[in-house]
């Protein structure tokens, strides 16, 4: 039962890690579907979890910190549609500015403002999201198997954790059995034809963003009013671009691109557990190499066993009307 229970905890591990990377994956595949490069999931999402700390702390609502989160994530999908789709700019260094400048600003403003080196105050439980406890789970925690996939893995947990493994089907069927989504991968694979049809491309590209938008504010409010309870320096740490890798490694599907941020996680989850751990005739790893793992995972499933990933044709190009 020891072991068992180490691997409940492991997965229970895998699936509060993966959540940020699955929202990131979803925004992402929106995104980069309808043809616009979005490398910046990885500053959006440290933008929406500072927004939703402070916000959280100053109203003392998280709700109202998630909306703000929102709000911020997808002025910021608005303001890299404005430079490369409006103004044709290129689609990476609009991504780059923006991780540029979130990383200075979120640090900036909480020294500002609260005089602490990249720190935001830490979140009472009225201020922040709680784990959720799901009906019956302590009275069925005894029962062998059920009881330990029900209470130990199902149950206690954040409500983005739900609502994100919940958004995958729901992207994967708005993408895929809409007629919306059908125009979004049209505007991604062949703008010229959508256009001669009559549907305007820059708008579906705008729409694509704003949904980005949203769905990356969950991510980030996740780290700050869930996980933590406050908001500290580059607290995303790389999760924006490991996202960015498993929707590649999905081929921007959301069915494989979640089973690409469960990998993830899940090696995630495995390098905190072996820290400190010694092993027969290597002795106790070191704990860099260990935290070294997923990005180590990244770059191998990327060069060697994804294989050919073929992107949407259109994206990074701007699309020019023809007169």
């Amino acid at each position: 039962m020891e072991f068992l229970s180490d691997i409940a905890s492991l997965t229970n591990s895998t699936l509060r890690i993966s959540t940020p990377l699955v929202f990131a994956a979803m925004a992402g595949i929106f995104a980069e579907r309808s043809g616009v490069i979005d490398f910046s999931l990885e500053g959006k999402m440290l933008m929406a979890a500072f927004v939703a700390a402070v916000c959280s702390y100053y109203f003392g609502n998280p709700w109202i910190g998630l909306l703000m989160a929102i709000v911020v994530c997808v002025s910021l999908s608005m303001l890299h549609g404005f430079a490369s789709v409006t103004h044709k700019g290129d689609q990476v260094v609009s991504c780059v500015a923006i991780n540029i400048l979130i990383i200075g600003l979120t640090t900036a403003l909480a020294a500002a403002w609260f005089g602490q080196a990249g720190l935001t105050p830490t979140l009472t439980d009225d201020q922040r999201f709680l784990e959720i406890t799901l009906p019956f789970a302590d009275a069925l925690r005894g029962i062998p198997i059920i009881g330990l996939i029900y209470s130990d893995i199902l149950s206690g947990h954040y409500i983005f954790v739900y609502l994100a493994y919940v958004s995958v089907p729901i992207v994967y069927w708005v993408v895929f059995k809409t007629s919306f989504g059908l125009r979004v991968r049209a505007v991604g694979e062949n703008p010229s034809a959508v256009d001669t049809a009559g549907i305007n491309v820059f708008l579906m590209r705008y729409k694509a963003l704003a949904i980005n938008g949203i769905l990356i504010a969950f991510a980030g409010a996740h780290l700050s009013t869930a996980v933590n309870a406050n908001f500290f320096r580059e607290m995303s740490a790389g999760r924006g671009y490991l996202a960015l890798a498993a929707m590649i490694f999905g081929k921007w599907h959301p069915k494989t691109a979640l089973i690409a941020c469960l990998l993830f996680g899940f090696t995630d989850a495995l390098q905190i557990r072996l820290q400190g751990v010694e092993l027969p005739a290597i002795g106790t790893i070191p704990v860099q190499l260990i935290q070294a793992i997923p990005y180590v995972l990244t770059v191998i499933l990327l060069a060697g066993f994804v294989g050919k990933a073929i992107a949407p044709n259109a994206i990074g190009q701007p699309y020019i009307k023809e007169r």
